[in-house]
């Protein structure tokens, strides 16, 4: 296992860009649409993971519920695992609170499901299943 990134809710990309571009220094990858999510990602790499930085695109968005229960900040960590679906029934069969969604494709394509943070000490978790792995499926 390994931190793949860290997603934190933004009320504006152009806005915190400013922070991490341009006054920090980081360099922005590119930038994605989820329209299922209802977000707009921009990736900044950071050593070996990455920051998400997350903006709503429509009021009904979990970032944008998000945003307006605790403001901008931390939305989640993402770590990187084999096996998802295996990772999955295990921690279901171990009572992790598993929340809907399990399985789909995210930004850069990977599978993913996040786990509650009640289950997690007040963290959202997102599982991301590992590229050697998707790409050994595809093959």
């Amino acid at each position: 296992m390994k931190l793949d990134h860290i997603g934190i809710a933004v009320r504006s990309l152009d806005q915190a860009l400013k922070f991490y571009r341009d006054t920090l220094g980081m360099n922005v990858k590119g930038f994605e649409m989820l329209p299922a999510e209802k977000v707009r990602v921009a990736i900044l790499p950071l050593g070996d993971t990455r920051l998400e930085l997350l903006e709503a695109t429509a009021e009904d968005s979990p970032i944008a519920q998000f945003l307006a229960k605790r403001g901008e900040g931390i939305h989640h960590i993402a770590i990187e695992v084999e096996h998802l679906d295996r990772h999955l029934q295990q921690l279901e069969a171990n009572g992790v609170r598993v929340l809907p969604g399990k399985g789909q494709r995210g930004a850069g394509g990977h599978r993913y499901a996040f786990l509650h943070p009640s289950s997690c000490g007040g963290v959202l978790v997102e599982l991301i299943e590992a590229t050697k792995v998707k790409e050994a499926k595809e093959a």
